[in-house]
């Protein structure tokens, strides 16, 4: 292949800036075709974003001849099934995050990937941010000597965001999402542990519906010892007053630490007692930079920058956080 023509199945918020239109912003890089369930939306989506051809139906999608890449866009439900079927045509897959629903049909994505040949990045796209990578880097020129602690803490009212506690959203539906927020959220975070830490060698928390609404519970903490010797402990809450809104993870080493939040664009660096402070742009399509990386990969041009391997330790670790025996 001289480029990746790319076939979306999915066309739901997600798409809408943070990854959809990056596809036709990175070299070698074009967005071909778009499948929705409901076709009159998925010929919305294809008009307003100048994409040639839409489909209702997604083997259809993946049987056209231009499209050589498939990305996965569906609630985490669908990412399973989807990516064995554009395995079995021999196209490469980029899949949203969550990989899927639990460790084993991850597992299940990574043997069907391997068995068939076919390559599989995921969708863990902070890892490829100018703001994560700087961190990476700091800590690799151990600027807060050696790593002893991780702490996180990622707290929000329950009212906080609207979309995804709108009473019809699939984020509140475990079938469908895996678990609620946590497993909408976290997995951001915890593969942000996995890229800068590596793998793990113990890991277990609490998981409790505190609310007692819903379906999901909003309320996990976890615990994680790292290969290296680090330490994590991370509480996310989604039943919180509005005062306490918080989006914080601190790695503190032995001679200082690193400040910043997830979702956010500015990090600290600490220091004797001297505060620097780094400040990042946030970007048009926060995607952008990881679909050009996943694109240089299935052209062969670079290693996966993130493979079902790495993935599958931050599901593991989610698995572990929310079990229930």
């Amino acid at each position: 292949m001289k480029s990746i023509n790319w076939g979306m199945i999915g066309c739901g918020d997600v798409t809408e800036v943070k990854s959809g239109p990056a596809f036709n912003k990175v070299p070698n890089s074009s967005l071909v075709a778009v499948m929705r369930r409901d076709a009159e939306k998925a010929e919305d989506y294809a008009k307003r974003h100048g994409v040639p051809k839409w489909y209702d139906d997604a083997q259809q999608l993946i049987d056209d001849p231009e499209v050589n890449a498939i990305y996965i866009a569906t609630p985490p439900a669908q990412h399973e099934v989807y990516a064995l079927m554009a395995f079995a045509a021999g196209k490469p897959v980029y899949v949203e995050k969550p990989m899927t629903l639990n460790a084993a049909s991850a597992i299940r994505m990574k043997d069907a990937a391997l068995n068939t040949g076919v390559k599989l990045s995921i969708a863990h796209y902070r890892r490829a941010q100018p703001m994560f990578l700087k961190i990476k880097s700091l800590l690799e020129d151990e600027e807060i000597g050696a790593i002893r602690l991780v702490q996180l803490k990622m707290l929000q009212p329950e009212d906080s965001n609207q979309i995804a506690n709108s009473a019809t959203n699939w984020r509140l539906d475990p079938a469908i999402s895996g678990g609620g927020l946590f497993h909408d959220l976290a997995p951001h975070q915890l593969d942000l542990l996995v890229f800068f830490f590596g793998e793990w060698i113990y890991a277990s928390g609490l998981s409790t519906n505190q609310s007692g609404t819903g379906l999901v519970d909003d309320l996990v903490t976890g615990q994680v010892w790292f290969k290296s010797g680090t330490i994590f402990n991370g509480t996310w809450c989604f039943t919180v007053s509005e005062q306490d809104k918080t989006d914080l993870c601190e790695i503190i080493g032995t001679t200082g630490k690193i400040s910043f939040p997830v979702f956010g664009h500015q990090m600290t660096l600490t220091k004797g007692g001297v505060a620097k402070v780094y400040d990042f742009s946030p970007l048009a399509h926060v995607q952008q930079p990881m679909i050009e990386k996943v694109t240089a990969y299935f052209l062969g041009q670079t290693e996966n920058p993130c493979s079902a391997d790495e993935a599958i330790l931050s599901m593991q670790l989610m698995d572990r956080f929310t079990a229930k025996s």
